[in-house]
């Protein structure tokens, strides 16, 4: 259960400040840490813990008792050096997991080469998130989980109506699966062969982007 877990931001700018707030929203416990005062006193009330600190060194994480947490999330706006160092530490501590926020390609391969479990690029996953929305007729919302897979939330189309699961055979056709229909609100994910397709219903489908869109161009 993610609400046993320990979180912990580092950086509380647009970004990290808002991934603060999104976890108290979720009933998660968060550690916020800043070496803004006013941005510390800000997200205070969103935190089990708001701390100002200067200097991010070994000795300070130590003090923070930062290697009992399960997720750490970097998130420095401009900062491409602190970023990386304190990342890079985080790591050699032991830290179980480290989120790194990138502010560019270049920044992201550093991440990537010294061992960030998890890099974030916000403005560039919502380029292509907006991307995909705006060439599309169908599909209506949009989630990388690499560079050359997806899932995307298809609208069905009434050439698909009243057809099952088996009559689309996606995986054979196309390369791509229906893992979950959205109906009427209600998210359905045990799903059997002979599972209608019905009107206004959502396909979440998952595969390669390319046969994701070729599903969506000849399939739907």
């Amino acid at each position: 259960m993610l609400k046993n877990k320990q979180f912990a931001v580092f950086g509380l700018g647009r970004f990290g400040g808002s991934l603060v707030k999104e976890l108290y929203q979720n009933g998660i416990e968060v550690l916020a840490v800043d070496n803004d005062q006013k941005k510390v006193d800000e997200y205070a009330k969103y935190a089990i813990q708001a701390v100002q600190v200067q200097k991010l060194d070994e000795e300070t994480l130590r003090m923070l008792d930062i290697t009992s947490f399960d997720h750490v999330f970097v998130s420095f706006g401009d900062n491409i050096e602190g970023s990386v160092l304190l990342t890079m530490l985080l790591k050699e501590m032991g830290v179980k997991k480290v989120w790194a926020k990138a502010s560019s390609d270049n920044h992201q391969k550093v991440l990537n080469k010294i061992g960030a479990d998890q890099v974030i690029h916000p403005e560039r996953d919502m380029a292509k998130k907006i991307a995909n929305y705006i060439s599309s007729k169908s599909i209506i919302d949009y989630i990388e989980i690499s560079n050359e897979h997806s899932i995307v939330e298809i609208i069905a189309s009434p050439k698909i109506y009243n057809k099952t699961l088996q009559d689309l055979d996606t995986r054979n056709r196309f390369g791509c699966n229906i893992i979950a229909i959205k109906r009427n609100n209600v998210v359905k994910i045990s799903l059997i062969p002979n599972e209608l397709i019905l009107k206004d219903d959502v396909l979440v489908v998952i595969g390669r982007k390319t046969a994701i869109r070729r599903f969506e161009e000849e399939g739907v």
